[in-house]
């Protein structure tokens, strides 16, 4: 089976910040674009997140539109998309809200994180061990093995980073907050690595728009040979 089409999606201060230093999240995202992200999540056929971002955030990850769901059950999906994550240390409490919350799961993990997660979360996720580090490509091979024709990948900064330096995705969506942060112990959109994408391997810019006073860009990283 073809591995799925990968979306990188991220929101970004213009300085590109994800996040503060503040124990409260930063709101980078406006209504209008949370709206066109869910929009987005029900065109997809599995959401992943890092385990990271799972921790700090705690997010539902889920289509939060009732027509959005509706619409994606007359088609005959489900009402969201399978969630994913990755993880080397196993560390992903039981009671996090994204096991408690519409779709399936799947945490893909190293072996020695493997009998860690499955005595913690038990028939809560599918586990999945992919060797002794996380193996990005072959999680891909296991998703496209499952019928995922198209992957959602929302962070954080370690995720979109190995996606990126490993030449694994193919579209990028950046949403470019109207302030800066300029916080340098702040998490930033990526991290620092080698890049495949570089000044004479530029990217394609495939459209700019406003949504709100947040500006989207989009980019094609190249076509379909991850």
């Amino acid at each position: 089976m073809p591995r799925p089409y990968v979306l990188l999606s991220c929101a970004m201060s213009i300085d590109g910040y994800i996040d503060d230093t503040t124990p409260e999240r930063l709101l980078l995202s406006n209504a209008e674009d949370f709206d066109r992200v869910d929009a987005v999540r029900a065109t997809c056929d599995a959401i992943l997140i890092g385990a990271n971002t799972i921790r700090k955030d705690n997010p539902r990850l889920i289509v939060n539109s009732p027509e959005r769901r509706a619409q994606r059950e007359a088609r005959g999906l489900p009402a969201h998309p399978l969630k994913v994550t990755v993880t080397a240390s196993g560390n992903l409490s039981p009671d996090l809200k994204i096991w408690h919350h519409g779709g399936d799961k799947v945490v893909y993990c190293t072996d020695s994180a493997l009998a860690k997660l499955t005595g913690q979360l038990g028939d809560l996720a599918d586990i999945v061990a992919l060797g002794p580090a996380v193996d990005l490509a072959a999680m891909l091979d296991d998703l496209g093995q499952r019928g995922i024709g198209r992957l959602m990948v929302e962070g954080g900064s370690e995720i979109h980073t190995q996606f990126l330096t490993q030449d694994l995705a193919n579209e990028l969506q950046l949403a470019i907050a109207p302030f800066f942060v300029g916080d340098p112990t702040a998490p930033r959109f990526i991290r620092p690595g080698t890049f495949p994408h570089g000044p004479t391997n530029r990217m394609t810019l495939e459209a700019v728009e406003a949504v709100g006073d947040v500006c989207l860009a989009r980019y094609q990283l190249h076509f379909g040979h991850v």
